[in-house]
């Protein structure tokens, strides 16, 4: 009734039954795409599974014909934390989301989780990692992607909660109608109504793990080093070497990766979720791609498709018949059963709490505690201004940008790339400007914090304006809806809790950033801002594991506790006052 795919004009003009199964030019465009895909995939693995000591055989080189098959591997790594990111998406902020004990675990987990910095999962990941493949680059490749999976994995998960939790009332009054199990409520209901903010948050954390891309390949904590092949560690190199020239091939060749899988991937998947949008009147200009209409019109993906929503729709019918009535839970008893979950999960945090105050109390003293809660309120007042900044700039220009699905779609790749620009390549110039001018690196330093987390407002914008439905902007312009009470009453209440996951978001990663953004360096130049940030970068150089232990749970505290002020009450007031009714 709210959600079925819009017609294909191709197929409407074909006569009914076999025909529109049977082979076509389109077919060989198709499985060209997909048998390229493939072995680009199958050669890439089979690099991966290669012994350790070859990545001293054969270092990372400058060579820019070697991007070739460093980008490839880099892309590789990407699609395999994507993965793991949205399978996580599904699982846990679906938990979170139906279940009020799940959630009290959960979010506040999320809230740690994605706090703590790349270098700090690298930290107490690599070695075990390692461990678990001897010998073998895969332990290496592992741990790589896992680092890459905590750039991305938050983002999702929080959008897809903030969508679960904001359901339109009428659509689950036409799932009780309709008595759907929580099976088909799922599938048929609450992921198609996600489906649009969560394709933009995928894009936008694919974007995000660019950013990360150098840490993750170019593995350094304490004694151990380990630089896999890649875009990443070319990067890493050229930086350390000074070379600016390689560098700007570094750049040209992520734009390029950026653009091929925007084509490919991301603008597929976009013309796809259109048709998820809760409207009522059809919407003038649709987002398009020449992927998906090959990928449509081929007859043999028809006919695979037609046999997997046979399949489906045999499978959702036999859980509907499945399904038995639950009987109620007694009122006295299921509050029993949640005082003591309460009580479980707060006593596993104190002592979770009381082991990280008893490590840090073995190693250092009173005043170390003391100097990082300081330098992390430096670093939270700088997380907080430029979140303001941010929002000032991006929530208009998102919106501009969602309700015109033509432009959305020309900026769709320059706003990747741009959230993919590491900051590592603005170094030189910001080493070499602070330093000539001998500025305040406490101020210059700032903008890199969020010059790749700016983004997650942006795309969670665009995505909220996006996903608006048609027929309320044409019910504003014939009731002629002046242009201050169309922001006020109409589009900032119907965007606010798309900009609520990426405004938290954007605070989550500007934390993150801030390691790489408060200590830079260009040849032996370095500049140092105060901060947590630059705290933990250099007790992850020096592999001191108690101050480690130490910035990142005084980080997580700052991130868990604003988030619990600021946030979560947004994200309330968002799920009670403005939702979609």
């Amino acid at each position: 009734m709210i959600f079925h795919p819009k017609p294909d004009a191709h197929a409407a003009g074909m006569r009914p039954g076999a025909a529109a199964f049977l082979p076509n030019r389109y077919d060989v465009f198709a499985f060209a795409i997909l048998f390229g895909v493939f072995i680009a995939a199958a050669h890439g693995a089979h690099v991966m599974e290669r012994p350790l000591a070859a990545l001293d055989f054969t270092p990372v080189s400058l060579e820019p014909v070697n991007l070739i098959p460093y980008a490839l591997l880099s892309t590789l790594r990407m699609f395999a934390a994507i993965i793991a990111s949205l399978v996580f998406t599904f699982v846990v902020a679906t938990l979170a989301a139906k279940s009020r004990k799940a959630e009290l675990v959960i979010i506040p987990a999320l809230d740690i989780l994605q706090s703590v910095p790349v270098l700090g999962f690298l930290s107490f990941t690599v070695t075990a990692f390692m461990g678990l493949f001897p010998g073998n680059e895969l332990g290496a490749e592992m741990a790589a992607i896992f680092a890459i999976f905590t750039s991305q994995a938050w983002n999702m998960t929080f959008a897809f909660y903030q969508a679960l939790r904001t359901v339109p009332k009428d659509m689950q009054e036409v799932a009780r109608h309709f008595r759907l199990s929580g099976w088909m409520r799922f599938w048929r209901i609450e992921a198609p109504f996600a489906t649009p903010g969560l394709v933009w948050n995928t894009m936008m954390s694919m974007s995000g793990g660019w950013f990360f891309v150098v840490a993750s390949e170019a593995i350094t904590v304490g004694n151990t080093k380990v630089t896999l092949p890649g875009i990443g560690s070319y990067l890493a190199l050229a930086i350390e070497k000074q070379d600016l020239v390689a560098v700007a091939w570094a750049i040209v060749a992520m734009g390029v990766v950026i653009l091929i899988y925007d084509q490919l991937v991301f603008r597929p998947i976009v013309a796809w979720a259109d048709k998820f949008r809760v409207e009522l009147t059809a919407k003038g200009e649709k987002p398009t791609s020449w992927v998906y209409d090959v990928f449509r019109h081929s007859g043999a993906l028809r006919f695979l498709g037609r046999l997997f929503s046979l399949w489906s729709d045999w499978w959702a019918r036999t859980l509907l018949t499945a399904t038995r009535r639950v009987p109620p839970v007694n009122g006295a008893s299921g509050a029993w059963a949640d005082g003591l979950w309460i009580a479980c999960v707060a006593a596993g945090a104190a002592w979770g709490a009381w082991t990280i105050v008893a490590f840090v109390r073995e190693h250092l003293t009173v005043s170390d505690v003391g100097t990082a809660f300081w330098l992390g309120s430096i670093t939270f007042a700088r997380v907080a201004v430029l979140i303001a900044l941010a929002s000032l700039i991006w929530v208009p220009v998102g919106v501009w940008i969602g309700l015109r699905p033509a432009v959305a779609e020309r900026v769709q790749p320059l706003a990747q790339f741009l959230a993919a620009f590491p900051a590592n390549v603005m170094f030189p110039f910001f080493v070499v400007v602070i330093a000539g001018y001998h500025l305040d690196p406490n101020i210059w330093l700032s903008p890199l914090m969020i010059l790749g987390t700016q983004w997650y407002i942006l795309f969670n914008v665009i995505a909220g304006a996006s996903a608006f439905p048609n027929d309320l902007l044409e019910a504003t312009t014939i009731m002629k809806v002046s242009r201050w009470q169309w922001w006020r009453d109409v589009m900032l209440p119907g965007i606010f809790p798309y900009y609520i996951t990426g405004a938290l978001t954007a605070a989550g990663g500007s934390w993150n950033a801030s390691i790489v953004a408060e200590v830079v360096s260009w040849g032996n130049t370095r500049i140092e801002a105060t901060g947590l940030g630059a705290y933990i970068a250099k007790a992850t150089e020096a592999g001191d594991m108690p101050r480690i232990v130490l910035g990142i749970s005084v980080m997580s505290l700052f991130v868990i506790a604003f988030n619990r002020l600021l946030w979560r009450r947004l994200y309330t007031f968002a799920e009670q006052r403005l939702r979609l009714e």
